[in-house]
């Protein structure tokens, strides 16, 4: 089968070895709001101490909250050379519209582009389940974003779903998931994979066996574990190699 064919060959990618070199940057972080439509949504930046400019990523949370492991983990993305803006987009509401959504990722862009440590053409996105799902949403929209990484998402969600934009998307998309997501079965994901073939869409993708929804996270803690490790370089080395 076509869909079989093409997961073998993609988990033989899988099995090469990968080397990411820490930089491990001194780092300041802040909390800071991000204007949209008139409303502050209270937000968290990091970024290199000195220098740059460097490329710029937007960190979009999971639907359970800008959790302890998130503002962790964005120290983390800034430490290796990256400005890091992960966006409070449930301030106001937790469910909030796919338009709203849109609205505050471009306002969240031209905050980012703004900076003087900021290179404004190197800018990525990056998301977990919710914000997995609007990562493979905006990526397609808002050409600003030169790279993404989806973690966990949802291709079919939504009124809009994400797989209906698999034609209109440009810029590269790297796709982290585990074989035991309940809430976002893995069977989806590679239909979502094989869509993106299809329309000759660039994407990449990273699956681990075993690791159900939300792996990246220990309660409300950045998980520390081997799989983690291994999917955050994951996402460190993409970005470094796209953006």
């Amino acid at each position: 089968m076509k869909t079989k064919a093409l997961f073998i060959l993609l988990g033989l990618l899988f099995l090469l070895p990968m080397t990411v070199l820490s930089q491990n940057l001194a780092v300041v972080s802040e909390d800071v709001s991000v204007m949209s439509n008139e409303m502050a949504y209270a937000s968290y930046l990091a970024s290199p101490a000195s220098g740059g400019p460097y490329p710029g990523i937007i960190l979009i949370h999971s639907f359970n909250g800008l959790q302890p492991g998130y503002r962790t983990m964005t120290d983390q993305l800034a430490s290796e050379g990256f400005v890091v803006l992960a966006v409070g987009w449930q301030t106001f509401e937790r469910s909030p519209s796919d338009e709203t959504m849109l609205f505050l990722m471009e306002d969240s862009v031209a905050f980012l582009a703004g900076r003087s440590n900021v290179d404004a053409g190197r800018i990525g996105l990056t998301g977990f389940c919710a914000g997995g799902r609007y990562t493979m949403l905006f990526m397609p929209q808002i050409r600003q974003f030169g790279a993404g990484v989806a973690w966990y998402g949802f291709p079919y969600a939504g009124d809009n779903p994400p797989v209906a934009l698999v034609n209109e998307l440009t810029e590269p998309m790297l796709i982290i998931h585990g074989t035991a997501d309940r809430p976002s079965p893995i069977g989806e994901i590679y239909d979502y994979a094989e869509a993106l073939d299809t329309a000759g869409s660039p994407f990449e993708m990273k699956i681990y066996q075993g690791q159900p929804h939300g792996f990246m996270l220990d309660d409300d803690d950045m998980n520390m574990n081997d799989v983690a490790t291994d999917a955050f370089n994951e996402m460190v080395d993409f970005f470094r190699r796209k953006l």
